[in-house]
């Protein structure tokens, strides 16, 4: 009896607003529905997100009185030019700095065998024989399953040129015809949901608010940050700098878990570059003052109106994310758990009754 009172009582006080259980009914069904059909459905969920990226330019152009029609084709177009410099230029060069890093891991592993071999001559007090000994048989094991995934990789992704293909056909497709038909889209679903949508409207404005600022703060952020990156690397004559540029760019995505994941890449190679010598301290100095940069200049402006998360928070959130739906829960951990914290805020709660 406890119990049942218990469980009416919270039913009555965050559940008595019909529109909290409508509410709560379509996120549930969302989430269920990306997280089982997320794969099948990931060419019109990446249409959307681009599609989102985009809706942006195409208001600013209205809004300067061009007709609608014609800013989206403007932008449209646009899109499929940095699509097409994508594809034809910069992924070639990228499938080719990784080529030859993967055919350098070998050496790049002998090279770390030989600089724990002189830890073991320089600290013979610190690192013992059998310390040795046992990283080099780990590094070697390492290197032997990186070498059998990459061979997997290699012929699984044979299988998958014919998806990249229909990615590259459909998502421009789709994209076309959400930001054609954005206003009829929305038009067929609003009948759905009720006529009384207070509760929603307050959390869809205040999110599209927040997503939209953090969507295109994350892309600028991760587009600086990877040319700031690469200039930097190649100042250097590093090798791969472009592909260590793009790391340390998408690292951003991971707030302080992917500066210390990339730095391992961006350490190895120098390391292997350079040895231990100055050049390699630069790099690695450098390295410090762009995240540095990023994370105390650059983000703050990009993202001075997001809403405030506790780093617990975020890590939390892009664990759970990430977990889920791998690199769009990554993309989109913030704005999820901004969510979150909005609903949570926006949630209509009756105040409890005293106690009898």
């Amino acid at each position: 009896m406890a119990l049942k009172r218990v469980w009416r009582g919270w039913t009555s006080r965050y559940f008595s607003d019909e529109q909290a259980v409508i509410l709560l009914i379509l996120l549930v069904a969302g989430f269920t529905a990306v997280l089982w059909l997320g794969r099948m459905l990931a060419p019109f969920l990446t249409a959307l997100v681009i599609a989102f990226l985009l809706q942006g330019a195409v208001s600013r152009l209205t809004r300067r009185g061009i007709s609608h029609l014609t800013a989206v084709i403007s932008v449209f177009v646009g899109f499929l030019g940095l699509l097409l410099a994508v594809v034809l230029l910069l992924i070639p060069l990228i499938w080719t700095q990784l080529t030859g890093l993967l055919q350098e891991i070998p050496q790049i592993v002998s090279q770390g065998q030989a600089v724990l071999g002189q830890l073991e001559e320089r600290f013979p007090n610190l690192v013992s024989p059998e310390q040795m000994k046992a990283w080099t048989a780990m590094a070697g094991r390492e290197a032997t399953q990186l070498g059998q995934q990459l061979i997997t990789l290699s012929l699984a992704s044979l299988g998958n040129v014919m998806t990249l293909i229909i990615y590259l056909v459909l998502v421009p497709i789709l994209v076309l015809f959400l930001l054609k038909d954005r206003a009829l889209l929305l038009g067929f679903f609003l009948p759905f949901l009720p006529e009384k949508r207070t509760l929603m409207s307050q959390v869809w404005a205040e999110m599209e608010v927040q997503l939209s600022n953090y969507v295109r703060g994350k892309a600028v952020e991760i587009l600086i940050v990877s040319a700031v990156s690469y200039a930097t690397f190649a100042l250097f004559g590093l090798p791969y700098a472009l592909l260590l540029g793009l790391l340390v760019g998408f690292s951003t995505l991971l707030p302080y878990i992917g500066a210390a994941v990339v730095t391992l890449p961006v350490a190895a190679v120098a390391g292997f570059h350079f040895g231990l010598t100055q050049p390699f301290l630069y790099v690695i100095i450098a390295y410090g003052v762009i995240q540095a940069l990023d994370g105390n200049v650059l983000a703050p402006l990009l993202f001075a109106e997001a809403v405030n998360l506790h780093p617990v928070s975020i890590i939390v959130a892009v664990l759970f994310f990430g977990g889920i739906w791998g690199f769009w829960g990554l993309f989109f951990s913030i704005p999820l758990a901004t969510l979150v914290k909005a609903l949570w805020l926006a949630w209509p709660r009756r105040e409890a009754p005293p106690p009898a």
